[in-house]
């Protein structure tokens, strides 16, 4: 029997693509890069199973006709908000993805970027490397205490309880949360933290508030103009979530007139562009989607997704269906 037909649409780790290569008929994206809509399209038209990362688009026009050969999308990644999923049921598409493995290097990067911001870490490497540090002096790049402030998380999961633990444990920080579903509170005391019932409770004590949620329609813009405006003015917003879960002109605004003290972001609203006037901006900390972005967490997501399409075209369930 032939092979199954995969398109892998960037480059993965060399022991993934190892892997795959291995057991399917793989074609690799050798240039690494990014398909476009159209490029997509034809591969849900020729190739058994697409295996798309979170740079790839999916809206529910690449789904429209009756000659879609794909039977799955093997995600990389934990968030799966590029692909309109109803869409893939709708022709009979697997959908799969990566939870799990990613959850201490996530969590990780927003202690790193919750420092940086606080500490005014980004201002003064650019400032040394530019030639214009004059040497110390006590009124030099003032930045905040972190440890015993409060951390207010937004979104309970993984993730956030792995952030909170952090936070907690490694620098006495109060911790407050908002979750949809009710944590089960000796649960939550495991993370020295508290759930509050609403968003904005959680926003107007909290001195920095890290983003922790799923992306997609029901959380775009959850940090709105309204809801910046309720954070404290000293208060510092971290999303190492997805960009959509941020208005990016209203968190511009909120940053360029005082609303808020800074930001630390990892994802944005439209990657690869970010604004110039976010990045313009000296009160905030930028990195190109770094949150999983170690060699054994991208790795074990590769496999994860190896796990998946060699579930599913053996007969047996994925372990990480979506839909």
């Amino acid at each position: 029997m032939s092979r199954p037909r995969i398109l892998v649409t960037r480059r993965w780790p060399d022991a993934v693509e190892a892997a795959l290569s291995e057991r399917f008929d793989v074609t690799l994206n050798q240039d690494d890069a990014a398909l476009d809509l159209a490029k997509l399209r034809e591969a849900l038209l020729t190739y058994d199973a697409v295996l798309p990362t979170v740079s790839d688009k999916l809206p529910a026009s690449l789904f429209d006709g009756d000659t879609i050969r794909t039977k799955i999308l093997g995600n990389f990644g934990v968030g799966f908000n590029h692909i309109d999923v109803a869409s893939a049921k709708a022709k009979g598409i697997v959908v799969t993805n990566t939870p799990g493995v990613l959850t201490d290097c996530t969590a990780d990067i927003a202690m790193l970027l919750l420092l940086s911001v606080a500490r005014r870490g980004g201002e003064g490497e650019r400032e040394l490397r530019a030639g214009s540090w004059t040497g110390w002096r006590p009124t030099h790049l003032v930045g905040t205490k972190v440890t015993g402030k409060t951390v207010g998380i937004i979104g309970f999961g993984r993730i956030g309880r792995a952030f909170a633990q952090r936070c907690h444990f490694g620098f006495g920080m109060d911790v407050v949360f908002y979750n949809r579903s009710a944590i089960d509170p000796m649960e939550a005391a495991r993370y020295g933290a508290m759930q509050l019932q609403t968003v904005e409770e959680v926003l107007e004590v909290s001195d920095f508030v890290s983003l922790h949620c799923p992306g997609g329609a029901e959380n775009r813009h959850l940090m709105n103009a309204a809801r910046l405006s309720k954070m404290k003015q000293g208060a510092f917003l971290i999303n190492t979530a997805r960009g959509d879960v941020v208005d990016e002109t209203a968190l511009i605004s909120a940053l360029e007139q005082g609303t808020i003290r800074g930001a630390g972001l990892d994802v944005y609203e439209a990657e690869p562009h970010v604004p110039e006037r976010l990045r313009a901006l000296d009160n905030v900390v930028l990195l190109p989607h770094l949150g999983s972005a170690t060699e054994e967490t991208r790795t074990a997501m590769g496999m994860k997704v190896v796990d998946n399409i060699t579930a599913f075209f053996a007969g047996r369930e994925p372990p990480d269906r979506v839909v």
